[in-house]
């Protein structure tokens, strides 16, 4: 059975939404700092595919190559988002979220607890 025009139109879609889409571009390439820490950008990445089509008017087209007796249209659409979450900080002993964004202040406070426990443990030792 041969292939309906809807199934190539997706795949060819499909094909160029994949070879945008990568590892790397969730978990970007690590980067070494000048103090010997690595740097490695993190982001979440959403996209969204539509497809259709049909049998419109009427037309011998299809009817002489044995498929109906309507011409096929369709066609597809995609949308990529990527959004910069943070950096994920490692440095000697330790690893840290640094965020890309804004957040509240209690947010903020909550995010440096282990970094300040992490400093009050070397203070101590």
């Amino acid at each position: 059975m041969e292939k309906h025009p809807i199934e190539n139109i997706m795949s060819t879609t499909l094909e160029n939404i994949r070879d945008m889409i990568d590892v790397n571009t969730v978990i970007g390439e690590p980067i070494t700092a000048a103090d010997g820490s690595t740097v490695i950008p993190i982001s979440r990445v959403s996209f969204g595919f539509v497809a259709g089509g049909g049998e419109y008017g009427k037309g011998a087209g299809r009817a002489e190559e044995g498929r109906g007796e309507h011409p096929f249209a369709g066609g597809t659409g995609a949308g990529v988002t990527v959004q910069p979450l943070g950096f994920l900080v490692t440095s000697g002993d330790s690893t840290r979220m640094l965020p890309a964004q804004c957040f509240q202040p209690l947010d903020r406070v909550l995010e440096m607890i282990p970094q300040v426990i992490c400093d009050i443990r070397k203070a101590m030792k």
